[in-house]
């Protein structure tokens, strides 16, 4: 090889080497450049902060913020329920921080069915719904610790009807017969809504049944009530029928019914409790 060829080729390759390199230590220097390297950020607590104040926390430490948002009876309006990433995880600057915020104003529901359920289950119910459980109202009922009723502000709310979460919901609840016992009330010979008054100052539950199937019932509540069962009186075996609170007695009902369609009894005024 001629002495002016090995030269030529000896400085091109020192000069494609020395290119070589300053490209290797550029691209390095880019890259520390290009990933921020060591620029990192300890990501704060913003849990419990109103929204407001924990994106002005955020930006002011270079970080995006996206919001969501969901309903928490137990929490106040706009307030941070959760951050993604947690307190304390180390990130670099610009890295998004996902916020989860209490709605301002609470969704609408159907109400769930509770009647019939135990205490225990209908207040988990309450809960998997966003409702709060509100008065706990006990009732003489053979279901003892069944629910018997659900009510919303005073009313009874059926299932399916549209509330708003977070609202509190009262149960009636069966807490058996007890040991109170009434001498048998006779509610034979008056209207079914006078006999209703009597009934519900013994806590007796009545049963409506028509006397002929036939006839009709034009008005319920002005029906009068031809028998009953248990009956008033005697037991038969020198006392007086007697039965619990919160015990079923069925009311047989007549619209026009004759005086002698109407069954009587010498006891008309039943005595008071005893224990």
């Amino acid at each position: 090889m001629k002495p002016n060829l090995r030269k030529s080729f000896l400085f091109n390759l020192v000069i494609v080497l020395g290119l070589c390199a300053i490209l290797y230590m550029s691209f390095f220097g880019m890259l520390h450049w290009l990933t921020k390297h060591g620029e990192e950020v300890k990501i704060p607590n913003v849990g419990g902060k109103d929204m407001t104040e924990a994106i002005a926390l955020l930006h002011k430490l270079h970080f995006e913020v996206n919001i969501d948002s969901t309903f928490e009876p137990a929490s106040k309006p706009l307030v941070v329920l959760k951050q993604v990433p947690d307190t304390g995880s180390i990130v670099k600057e610009g890295r998004t921080v996902f916020l989860t915020v209490n709605m301002l104003t609470p969704p609408r529901i159907p109400m769930p069915n509770l009647v019939n359920l135990s205490l225990r289950s209908a207040e988990m119910l309450l809960r998997n719904n966003k409702l709060l459980l509100g008065d706990t109202i006990y009732k003489p009922d053979i279901a003892a610790g069944a629910i018997l009723e659900q009510r919303y502000k005073g009313a009874v709310i059926n299932p399916g009807e549209l509330i708003l979460q977070g609202s509190k919901v009262s149960l009636v609840i069966g807490n058996g017969l007890g040991n109170t016992e009434w001498d048998v009330p006779d509610v034979t010979g008056i209207t079914v809504d006078e006999a209703m008054i009597t009934l519900n100052q013994y806590n007796i539950q009545p049963i409506l049944v028509v006397a002929d199937q036939l006839s009709q019932i034009s008005d319920t509540s002005q029906a009068t009530i031809v028998d009953q069962e248990p009956r008033a009186g005697s037991d038969g075996k020198g006392g007086v029928n007697r039965m619990k609170m919160g015990s079923l007695m069925t009311l047989t009902i007549s619209q026009n019914p004759q005086p002698e369609d109407i069954h009587t009894s010498n006891n008309t005024n039943p005595s008071k409790s005893v224990k």
